[in-house]
């Protein structure tokens, strides 16, 4: 077996039918790993899944939207009933429906980025972890951001929940270590995705933010998922409670 051959493993990525969720369920599937497809519409599930089908991967569709306790609950259910149990678990998925002054943000978008992008995060890895214990095995990746690592005027409530997965991470390799699991975290910067069009559609703005990263560039939603490939696999096999920078160089920069 390869370094990262993910062959025989079942990989359930949420948020998985479009950018950086997408391109890790594909690049899994690539190194051999049974990956369910998922986010809240049926219909981008079932076309992901049928695409990566058609390409010779095993790909299973399974709609769900994470911060119900009742459908998070059903897509691991349905998971471990089609794929088997999971072995990669990745928190993908995540809102950012407020964009402003942090003492302005209304009470239901704190409760929705609260509950998808911290405590979803947390109910997945608790449905998972068990299984993962009795086989002595197992890779959770939680997606978090470079927000989590610097203060921002007008992303500060999306920003905190981010630093949050960063601790979680922290937290759950420290207390599951001992059993063989893995829990690391990405932290992307601007990436071309439909989640962060904001931050890059404008040509102008987009070349600013890219000139600010010593790759003069912005980043791609594959420059993710090699990562998450390597974080899964047996060439990550030592690594656990860390949140890896992929950021085009921005970290190193003053």
């Amino acid at each position: 077996m390869g370094f990262f051959d993910l062959t025989g493993k079942t990989a359930l990525i949420t948020g998985s039918t479009r950018g950086i969720g997408k391109a890790i369920a594909q690049a899994m599937a690539e190194h051999g790993a049974r990956v369910v497809i998922s986010s809240r519409k049926p219909e981008a599930c079932e076309a992901v899944a049928a695409q990566m089908t058609t390409a010779g991967h095993t790909a299973v569709p399974i709609p769900a939207n994470i911060s119900s306790d009742d459908e998070l609950n059903a897509l691991v259910d349905d998971t471990e009933a089609k794929l088997g149990p999971v072995d990669i678990l990745v928190c993908n998925a995540a809102v950012n429906p407020y964009i402003g002054p942090l003492l302005d943000v209304p009470d239901d978008a704190f409760a929705k980025t609260i509950a998808v992008n911290i405590r979803a995060n947390m109910k997945l890895a608790a449905r998972v972890v068990p299984g993962m214990r009795e086989r002595r095995d197992g890779a959770i990746i939680v997606i978090s951001s470079i927000a989590a690592f610097k203060g921002t005027s007008m992303l500060g409530l999306y920003a905190i929940t981010k630093a949050a997965d960063v601790q979680l991470v922290r937290n759950l390799a420290c207390e599951f270590g001992a059993d063989n699991i893995r829990v690391n975290g990405l932290a992307p910067a601007v990436v071309k995705t439909d989640f962060a069009r904001k931050l890059w559609e404008e040509p102008e703005r987009a070349a600013r933010i890219a000139d600010a990263y010593p790759l003069k560039r912005l980043g791609e939603p594959d420059d993710i998922a090699g990562a998450a490939v390597f974080l899964a696999s047996r060439a990550g096999a030592w690594i656990t409670g860390q949140t890896i920078l992929i950021d085009g160089g921005w970290s190193a920069m003053d």
